[in-house]
């Protein structure tokens, strides 16, 4: 009685770790964010591999054989979409200018004190700061006053404001319109127009997955808007490459520099676990134009999420 008793429960947890699992194993091979708690749980599909693996060992103890082929099903689908999302295609003409990019999302002004340092130590050429307040942009336009001359913000309290601080001379443009600040310009790299648009969509809270969805569609847009001008779009997504509308961005030929230049499954949130366990949120989305040569995730303190900093190189296109 108690063997059938724990074949049983073997079986009862196996089924319904397979079920959740592979819903959202499902979402992603279709290609669709589906709803909450779907698009939550995508943002972390590579850490399902846990829970799938324990419900093999369950189907495994309790000989329940369609569980083992399911769960085998579910770990292979998993295990496919390890692999990085798309490719890059060589620009073919000779390089133009060369490129440092930071992206930080500074929680609230929090990590701000802690950003100066690392734009001193780092010295981009382009800075994207997002939730970055009234005193956060006090503070960075002061103490970069000379570095960086060049700036475009949206002035605006907790995790609406947003800066971008440039050492090249910019010329503003609209942005892109959200719930939270994404301001954008046009820079003049060494005679070279290179299109900038700081990014952070709302993230998919429940409730919120429909703006989610849009913010991201409204970023999308910006890219396929102008494919012939060398492109930049960072910041923090609030999605990964496992999230389709974020695919969808990808897909206007825009690559990820993270996938190109190493860390490609590095997570940059949440910030203190982000070692262990995390998800990649923060992004350099880069056009064809662009090569991307280094990258790196970077702890700030005060804020939840990590800093990325890329080195890339823009191209002739050929």
């Amino acid at each position: 009685m108690n063997r059938r008793r724990g074949r049983g429960l073997g079986v009862w947890c196996a089924g319904l770790l397979l079920a959740g699992v592979g819903v959202v194993a499902g979402c992603r091979a279709a290609g669709t964010d589906g709803v909450t708690p779907v698009p939550q749980l995508l943002a972390f599909l590579p850490w399902l591999l846990v829970p799938t693996g324990f419900a093999l060992l369950c189907a495994l103890l309790a000989r329940w054989w369609p569980g083992l082929v399911c769960g085998a099903v579910v770990l292979g689908v998993l295990a496919w979409y390890l692999q990085p999302y798309g490719g890059a295609a060589d620009p073919g003409g000779p390089p133009l200018a060369t490129l440092r990019v930071l992206t930080s999302n500074v929680e609230f002004g929090r990590a701000a004190p802690a950003l100066v340092p690392l734009i001193r130590d780092r010295r981009p050429d382009v800075v994207f700061v997002e939730e970055c307040e009234f005193t956060c942009q006090g503070m960075l336009e002061t103490a970069f006053a000379t570095a960086y001359p060049y700036r475009r913000a949206v002035r605006a309290a907790g995790s609406h404001g947003s800066l971008i601080l440039s050492r090249h001379p910019l010329r503003p443009t609209a942005g892109v319109p959200g719930t939270m600040g994404m301001p954008g310009a046009i820079a003049d790299v060494h005679g070279h127009a290179v299109r900038l648009q700081l990014a952070h969509p709302m993230p998919p809270l429940p409730g919120q997955v429909g703006l989610w969805r849009r913010e991201l569609g409204s970023l999308r847009a910006f890219a396929a808007a102008d494919r012939g001008t060398p492109t930049v779009l960072a910041g923090d997504f609030n999605a990964t490459r496992d999230h389709a509308a974020f695919r969808r961005i990808l897909d206007t030929g825009l690559t990820d520099a993270a996938r190109l230049a190493g860390p490609g499954l590095a997570a940059s949130w949440p910030a203190r676990t982000a070692s262990v366990f995390g998800a990649q949120i923060d992004h350099v989305l880069l056009s064809p134009d662009f090569t991307a040569t280094g990258a790196h995730f970077l702890r700030v303190t005060g804020s939840d999420h990590r800093a990325l900093v890329v080195d890339v190189t823009l191209h002739h296109r050929g």
